[in-house]
């Protein structure tokens, strides 16, 4: 009789609460409900640190009213007395797309190139939609709410997961029994933002990592000049974004570096985003930790690989399998370093992988203080809405939980989970739980009855003696019914019998294999928890060490700079003093601080090298190793994105390229366009993070291209101009003079809008930004040097320039370098007329000439490509050894740096074998700032202590599966690597 009153009164509440004031009661006689609930004698977690034993949590009207240990119960109060319960405050996930439709392309079939936005009145570029409001697209979906309840979700942010800029979410409480109307908590809560393109719209632009964070950087730029009235023509788009602009910004990053890449762009426009991380912080955690940004994290830990087949199990990667070994440590090592997070259900499959996914979170070192503010405290205070929910405190949403216990222990059970006050139940909280080991008497035999699982779904296991019987349980309602096998696939036994709940005794009817009826008894010999108990003495989790990076051949510590002394090497000093022998080299605090005979030590570590050979390390003016993206092709100019914004620290090419000599390397764009993206010059510091490669002061390139590629001759593409090379001369002409007109006006002091891709072209004509330019035939080459005449500037490099012994003089007249290929020819029409001399003949006119790779496999192997001048051309050793050395580094403007050996420069050094242009010498050590950033000794340690590693996680995959884990299938994640036409 209490609980079918509680229940109308609960009715009751709902209609006066769901119900506006002023709503006319023209529906019979209705009065409104003002009855209290009080839950009493629960164990109740106000906060995650504020907890309290037999108090009392007092509700009225969807509100809590009070939480305590002494609460005054007013006379119209319904109490529920849930002694031996625990309450606590519903999970809040503020990244979901909760009643969204998931986004369909708007295209059928193969997407076609499309270069201008679809839309009148909205921002230039499709993929910005900042006019998107969730709330106008939500549909509530009480099945799943439901889904989202089961694992004590009560609130959800939810938002239209399409496009670079989303625009708002709605929060909505999962209250299945009400209306939208109480369930919209805000439907403005924040603003959304990502770095992928939208499913539903085509517009070419950006098509790379690089060009969607221009594309970002662009638009603030032109919200700023929007917001200050200088556009007579309406924005929705950008108006959108600027009245949104004081709500939480929340940016899907989705990876450790783009983690950093979003902060880096929040950061330029003061805007401190919260950012939906990737699962992989506890990588780079020091530079995350860095960021001071409040982390969203998914906890969607990767399945073991069934690598039980030994041949398919070569195709995981040790990357692979170190993250499916580490990823669960994710959560602790955010605690640990005090980084502000919350958790999420993002990229789990379905809400039922949440409790497992979180057990194993806690299981690897997440405290269940700091879960529980990452389900509550810390989503709230995020979106700024800790009053209303996240805790059960007085005046907040009564959005709680039921619990047998501990809700982040594996035998606990969730019972109801409030939402607004409404109480949605899960499992009944009066069911007894029947779990433990039982002596179960039956048809006059006795068995070992074993019952597990959920206690709303308890599994079963007989044993008669050491033989397991094949048996069926199912329990509803405080009844079981029970069968099981005699014999296996023999005479079947049928039981059922209503539970006690006051008894551990489990009995009732029995019907025999013939007919007849009986009755069995179970009697309980040890408790579920007990055993559970015992079976977590197991060791904790092994977990392997993070390396730097955190891949193959990754170190157990970031190289540091040591004081070394080379003893009696052959020094190939790529200066005017030539090659020096018996020569000893003191590298001190990251320089090169003598060069002689006979040098003290002075402390340093010394190394002989009689009989080998010590080098400046190699330059590769020309590589696209190390970056995510390399062609930004959605439009004819991409001078806006920056390679800088996608190196790839833990790329292999940089170990390989260090194993060859190479210490340095300029990172270009790609062929895609006539004018690409800017360069990234770095040093190859294994284990440092992107930023940490760049060079400081870094010299400022940008990479052109002409020919073939540029005009699209292969790509089947009409729709983009220039189709030809005449086109290609006009582009140029446009866009210079464009940027000249930007630079006046910018200099005059007027007003302008800040437009990234000029401001670029503009410190070309101003000098402060050389071009690097992709370039084949003659023509062309005197093409744009024409055309550079004419704005009054000078091309830097042209890269590949096979036909460069063409027009050698005429270069060497206008002042360019060349950076070309050793012996590379009729790869391509346009390259035709290439020739091996072509290195040597230039060089002889006075050109400052480089051999670059433009190709990860040569890229390690320059030094080998340098000796081919020698063939072909006559060059000394000297002469081609500087083509990979000192001329790429004046070519880059680093030579006062880098690129000899010469007293005060940077220590980027090599020890060879033997005479480094040989095909036998091997690079033995290569330093750069003074650390030892390959050592070939400790490589074949590392080859061993990999295949040691791969084994000892095959082992623990090997058993994950062998305890009935699900795992996932073997397979091969190599990186692609660049070429310049990549796309």
């Amino acid at each position: 009789m209490k609980m079918r009153f509680f229940a109308l009164a609960t009715l009751w509440c709902g209609i006066s609460m769901f119900a506006q004031d002023y709503f006319p009661k023209n529906d019979g006689v209705k009065a409104d409900n003002n009855n209290y609930t009080a839950l009493t004698n629960a164990k109740i977690y106000i906060t995650p640190t504020n907890v309290l034993d037999k108090a009392t949590l007092l509700i009225l009207n969807g509100k809590v009213v009070q939480a305590g240990k002494s609460v005054t119960l007013p006379k119209n109060t319904v109490s529920i007395d849930l002694d031996g319960k625990f309450i606590y405050p519903s999970f809040i996930d503020i990244y979901s797309d909760f009643g969204i439709e998931k986004p369909k392309s708007s295209s059928s079939g193969r997407r076609t190139a499309q270069y201008e936005p679809s839309r009148e009145g909205f921002y230039w570029n499709d993929h910005i939609m900042p006019e998107n409001n969730a709330i106008g697209v939500f549909k509530y979906d009480d099945k799943q709410a439901e889904e989202l309840r089961k694992v004590g979700f009560g609130t959800v942010n939810t938002h239209i997961q399409d496009g670079i800029a989303r625009g708002t979410g709605a929060l909505i409480a999962l209250n299945g029994k009400g209306s939208d109307a109480d369930r919209i908590l805000d439907d403005k809560s924040a603003q959304y933002f990502s770095l992928t393109k939208s499913v539903a719209q085509q517009q070419s632009y950006p098509s790379s990592l690089m060009g969607s964070l221009a594309l970002l950087r662009q638009m603030y730029y032109d919200a700023d000049w929007y917001a200050k009235g200088n556009v007579e023509t309406k924005d929705r788009s950008l108006e959108s974004l600027i009245a949104n602009k004081n709500l939480v910004q929340i940016f899907e990053a989705g990876d450790k570096g783009n983690v950093l890449r979003a902060d880096k762009i929040g950061d330029t426009f003061n805007i401190p985003y919260v950012i939906l991380a990737g699962g992989n912080e506890f990588e780079n955690i020091s530079d995350i930790k860095a960021t001071n940004a409040s982390l969203i994290v998914p906890i969607n830990f990767p399945k073991a690989y069934d690598v039980s087949n030994p041949f398919q199990a070569e195709f995981v990667s040790l990357k692979d399998m170190r993250f499916w070994n580490q990823a669960p440590s994710n959560p602790k090592a955010l605690e640990d370093n005090k980084i502000t997070f919350s958790l999420t259900l993002h990229d789990l499959k379905t809400p039922a992988e949440f409790k497992g996914k979180l057990a194993t979170a806690i299981e690897y070192g997440l405290s269940k203080t700091k879960a529980l503010e990452a389900l509550t405290t810390v989503p709230a205070a995020i979106l700024g809405k800790s009053a209303e929910i996240g805790t059960l405190q007085s005046g907040s949403q009564a959005n709680f939980l039921i619990t047998s216990g501990d809700i982040f222990d594996k035998g606990t059970v969730l019972y109801e989970n409030w939402v607004q006050g409404q109480q949605h139940i899960i499992n009944d909280k009066e069911l007894k739980d029947i779990r433990g080991d039982y002596e179960l008497s039956a048809g006059g035999n006795t068995y070992n009855l074993s019952i597990s699982g959920e206690p709303a779904k308890p599994k079963s296991e007989i044993k008669e003696g050491d033989e397991k019987r094949s048996s069926n349980l199912s329990y509803d309602n405080n009844w079981m019914a029970l069968t099981f096998h005699s014999k296996v696939g023999d005479e079947i036994y049928r039981m059922t019998g209503k539970v006690d709940p006051a008894s551990d005794k489990l009995s009732g009817k029995l019907l025999l294999p013939n007919g007849t009826e009986s009755t069995f008894t179970a009697t309980k010999t040890s408790a579920f928890s007990e055993k559970e108990k015992e079976d977590k003495q197991d060791k904790k989790p092994l977990i392997q060490p993070v390396a730097y990076p955190n891949v193959g051949y990754g170190y157990a510590n970031k190289p540091k700079q040591e004081s070394i002394l080379f003893k009696n090497a052959t020094v190939w000093t790529s200066e005017d003093s030539g090659i020096l022998e018996s020569t000893d080299v003191l590298i001190k605090n990251g320089k090169i601080s003598k060069i002689g005979k006979n040098l003290t030590t002075g402390g340093a570590t010394v190394i002989d090298a009689t009989g080998k050979h010590l080098t400046a390390g190699i330059i590769d003016e020309h590589t696209h190793i190390a970056l995510l993206s390399v062609n930004e092709g959605g439009q004819n100019s991409s001078a806006e994105v920056k390679m800088e914004d996608v190196i790839d620290p833990e790329h292999i090419g940089i170990y390989r390229n260090l194993a060859g000599g190479v210490t340095s390397a300029q990172l270009l764009h790609g062929s895609a366009n006539p004018i690409g993206g800017r360069s990234a010059i770095i040093k190859l510091k294994w284990g440092a993070s992107a930023a940490d490669m760049i060079y400081d002061n870094s010299p400022k390139f940008i990479k052109f291209a002409l020919g073939e590629n540029v005009k699209q001759s292969n790509w089947n593409s009409f729709s983009r101009f220039p189709q030809s090379r005449m086109g290609v001369e006009q582009m140029f002409i446009n866009y210079f003079q464009r940027a000249k007109e930007y630079d006046l006006k910018k200099k005059s002091g007027q007003a302008y809008r800040v437009d990234e891709e000029m401001e670029t072209l503009a410190e070309i004509l101003n000098g402060e930004r050389f071009i690097s330019c992709h370039s084949y035939v003659q023509s062309e080459i005197n093409m744009l040097m024409k055309v550079a005449e004419k704005f009054d500037f000078r091309i830097n490099t042209f890269t590949h320039i096979l036909e460069g012994y063409k027009v050698a003089d005429k270069m060497k007249a206008h002042g360019v370098g060349a950076s070309t290929f050793s012996d590379w020819w009729a790869y391509k029409y346009e390259v035709n007329h290439a020739i091996p001399y072509n290195a040597a003949i230039m060089q002889q006119q006075g050109i400052t000439v480089a051999l670059n790779s433009d190709d990860a496999e040569m890229s390690r192997r320059l030094n080998q490509e340098a000796a081919k001048t020698i063939k072909y051309g006559g060059m000394t050793e000297l002469e081609a050894w500087k083509m990979v050395t000192i001329n790429p580094a004046k070519l880059l403007h680093i030579d006062q740096k880098v690129g000899s050996i010469k007293e005060g420069k940077d220590a980027d050094v090599v020890l060879w074998s033997h005479n480094p242009l040989s095909v036998y010498s091997k690079a033995e050590k290569t330093l750069i700032d003074g650390a030892v950033y390959f050592d070939l000794e400790k490589d074949k340690q590392q080859r061993k202590a990999i295949r040691v590693e791969k084994a000892q996680l095959i082992n623990l995959m090997l058993k994950e599966k062998d305890k009935g884990s699900a795992t996932q299938e073997p397979k091969k994640s190599n990186k692609e690597e660049f070429h310049c036409d990549s796309l």
